[in-house]
């Protein structure tokens, strides 16, 4: 019987565990490495030879260390002797390094039609300048509508005076196409 409200009900403790991890345990540690003969190679990087799991395990703890197991495929598995935390530690933070340094490159598109008057195309072709220059590749298109189709190549000439104009710091990387309605060529940036 409950003291509190007299019911006969049963309590239930929940008890949560918060798991903590540091890095994913791609490799096998200490106690997990099951093998009968690991190669070792010590904290400082130097080969202690052919020795049973066991053994090496001994010598980890001997050093405050952890025996991690690097090349599971090799015969015989490589085990190093290292401290796994900060291997993770520094593993994150190179990612994280490389995730900063990682450049997404966009695609930027500009749209004419094959009567732009010239003023109009040199205004087109500097944002296209900019954004070559800002290391972005650029789509343009010309669309077409109702009798313009009977008048493709225009729109290809267009766009070919385009590229030229843009020569010097672009290169074409597909030429012009037609695609329904609309034509388009590629450019991406000179390195």
């Amino acid at each position: 019987m409950c003291e509190c409200c007299g019911c006969f009900g049963i309590r239930f403790f929940v008890v949560y565990l918060e798991v903590l991890t540091i890095a994913k345990l791609d490799h096998q540690l200490n106690e997990e490495i099951r093998d009968k003969e690991i190669r070792l190679i010590g904290a400082d990087g130097a080969q202690l030879g052919i020795v049973s799991a066991a053994q090496a395990n001994a010598m980890a703890e001997e050093q405050g260390m952890d025996l991690v197991k690097i090349s599971p495929n090799a015969t015989p598995p490589v085990c190093k002797i290292m401290d796994y935390s900060k291997f993770c530690f520094d593993q994150k933070k190179r990612e994280k390094e490389a995730k900063k340094n990682q450049r997404v490159v966009e695609i930027k598109e500009i749209r004419m039609s094959p009567s732009i008057d010239t003023n109009d195309l040199e205004t087109k072709v500097r944002a296209a300048q900019k954004f070559l220059a800002d290391g972005n590749r650029v789509k343009v298109s010309v669309r077409f509508r109702g009798r313009e189709m009977a008048h493709t190549n225009l729109g290809e000439k267009l766009l070919l005076d385009f590229a030229q104009k843009c020569a010097e710091i672009a290169n074409m990387e597909k030429n012009p196409k037609l695609e329904g309605r609309f034509m388009a060529m590629f450019l991406t940036p000179k390195k």
